[in-house]
């Protein structure tokens, strides 16, 4: 148990005081995580999983909207005057090969490599919380349980299906996301806290020949291969130092036998970014750099653009921040650090823009003591979060995020 700050408000004590003794009976977190874990299932598929999270909703006192942009899920608490707070957490799995050794890995060839089978348990521990301890509270609380997150498109699904309208309007909107980091750690920030991110696919058409007869032809395997060199160019020359810009070329597709120099290659990129305006400008370097040397080789066909899976910057609103953060620090202690932005990105930020309202995301540490000096990251197949202080700590800056607001 950590100690509440000395520099605690009485609001954020009395928060501190209840999350730390509210008696609630959370033993089942760990079965519901371990039955999550071991049964993933990829986005847009989590059919079993939805059917879980519904199953344990349904004893409680809320309404629940489900079947939201595919198996989104809305459960509505009603207690009394006061705001309207939401929170989200997704559950959606990968398509990576578990090789942790628990005994509650999954065999399917699936994986929670992300953490989000956490997400879904602790925010249902927050609902548990919330539905038992209602004199505690007074408003609404909307728990959105989200899938498809790993394809980005899982909150605007939702939208789509005319969340807005489904559900009551939040007044604010709450998140976080398991991480590399001393378990039980809760790690936040005001500002950009997740990247925002393009991909970008360039297609460079030259003339085909012989292999023994390079002079007869463009070869888009070298004028890719310049693309990809000067692309760091870019970043290095035209990016300032205290500005955050990356650029990985993920694909490059180039002609399919030895002795054809093809007509085209295919060059797929993705970025990641803080700065929408400095984005934008990189990208018109990109494409300045593209074309000059696709004219250096002598194409008479112009290059192609077509950018994808955009995803926006998840900046913090400063006055959520103020307001949440001395909760964190009363609640945890210790244990609330001011992070680092993390270079991932995150599809969370649609959710309170379709409302138009602030929203706070932050992150929980969760690597066991042990593998401290070499973490697993997020998607690797042992990223495995130590279950007691990272099931504690997520669930508790849940309560305490969502409690500084609706706390009687």
């Amino acid at each position: 148990m950590s100690t509440p700050s000395s520099s605690a408000t009485a609001p954020q004590q009395a928060i501190a005081d209840f999350i730390n003794s509210h008696g609630t009976d959370l033993t089942w977190q760990r079965p519901f995580y371990e039955d999550l874990h071991a049964n993933p299932e990829l986005s847009h598929e989590e059919e079993r999983t939805a059917g879980k999270i519904l199953e344990r909703l349904d004893a409680m006192d809320c309404e629940v909207v489900s079947g939201i942009g595919g198996h989104g899920i809305v459960a509505i608490f009603r207690n009394g005057e006061g705001p309207s707070v939401l929170m989200r957490a997704d559950f959606d799995a990968l398509p990576v090969k578990e090789e942790s050794g628990l005994s509650y890995a999954s065999t399917n060839d699936y994986m929670h490599a992300c953490g989000h089978d956490m997400h879904a348990t602790a925010l249902m521990g927050v609902c548990e919380v919330l539905n038992a301890q209602r004199q505690a509270w007074t408003g609404t609380f909307l728990a959105l349980f989200q899938p498809a997150e790993e394809t980005s498109v899982g909150a605007k699904y939702m939208i789509a299906d005319d969340l807005v309208s489904r559900v009551p309007a939040p007044d604010i909107c709450l998140g976080q996301h398991v991480l590399p980091g001393k378990a039980g750690l809760v790690m936040s920030k005001p500002g950009p806290v997740l990247a925002g991110c393009d991909s970008l696919r360039i297609r460079v058409t030259g003339r085909s020949a012989h292999a023994s007869m390079p002079h007869n032809s463009i070869d888009p395997t070298f004028l890719a291969a310049m693309i990809v060199v000067r692309l760091q160019g870019i970043v290095g020359r035209e990016v300032a130092p205290h500005e955050f810009f990356v650029i990985s070329v993920g694909e490059l597709h180039s002609g399919d036998k030895n002795n054809i120099i093809p007509d085209y290659a295919e060059l797929v990129l993705n970025t990641r970014y803080y700065d929408t305006a400095l984005a934008e400008r990189v990208y018109g370097s990109l494409e300045r750099m593209v074309r000059a040397e696709c004219e250096a080789s002598g194409c008479t066909v112009e290059p192609t653009f077509e950018f994808f899976a955009h995803g926006e910057v998840t900046d913090n609103d400063p006055a959520a921040d103020a307001a949440i953060r001395p909760t964190f620090d009363s609640v945890f202690g210790e244990l609330s650090i001011t992070t680092e932005p993390s270079t991932a990105s995150e599809d969370f930020c649609y959710l309170p823009q379709a409302w138009g309202v602030p929203y706070y995301y932050w992150f929980i540490g969760s690597t066991p003591e042990s593998l401290m000096d070499n973490p697993p990251v997020n998607h690797q197949a042992n990223f495995i979060p130590e279950y007691e202080p990272t099931v504690d700590s997520s669930t508790k800056a849940g309560l305490a995020a969502v409690l500084t607001y609706l706390h009687r």
